[in-house]
């Protein structure tokens, strides 16, 4: 096989590349400008105000973990099994409102003549009421029994406070 070698007068001569304006990409401050100028300033603000939103959301930090001292929850993961627990609130009239259902906290305030022995404490939050009594189930001292659905540790708990304490409920 024979090589051929190529003369230097075989070779384009060289071109110069013809002068052009700069393109100008129009990103998305252009169509926001362009939009505020042609009348169409709530879209714009809108989409402003979305974008901005979407920006605090992707960089905001994670929830704050609950104190230490925060009460056991009642609303446990799935895989926590319910138990039900007979609860004895004092206030009957309180226990009226409720209905199967509902989500209460349980609040404990210590049994004192005196009144001065212990502050008041949350001792189950978001507990679900399975059961209310009749109409006339009352005690005659005023109190009702409620049941509710609650894991075994809360259930615990509101056994041991309903003992030393009067108990009362809110609703969420």
């Amino acid at each position: 096989m024979r090589m051929t070698t190529t003369s230097p007068s075989s070779v384009p001569p060289l071109c110069t590349v013809p002068a052009f304006e700069p393109l100008r990409v129009g990103g998305a401050p252009h169509r926001l400008r362009r939009a505020l100028r042609r009348g169409r300033r709530a879209p714009a603000l809108l989409l402003a105000l979305t974008a901005g939103a979407l920006a605090v959301a992707s960089t905001g930090a994670a929830p704050a973990a609950p104190p230490p001292s925060a009460p056991a929850r009642a609303r446990p993961p799935a895989a926590v099994p319910l138990v039900s627990a007979p609860v004895r609130i004092a206030d009957a009239a309180t226990v009226r409102l409720l209905r199967p259902g509902d989500r209460v906290d349980v609040i404990a305030a210590p049994n004192s003549p005196l009144g001065g022995e212990g502050e008041a404490r949350v001792v189950a939050t978001g507990a679900r009421v399975a059961e209310v009594p009749r109409p006339g189930e009352t005690r005659s001292d005023g109190g009702a029994l409620v049941v509710l659905s609650v894991p075994r540790s809360t259930a615990a708990a509101l056994a041991g406070a309903g003992v030393t304490s009067q108990l009362a409920v809110t609703l969420c």
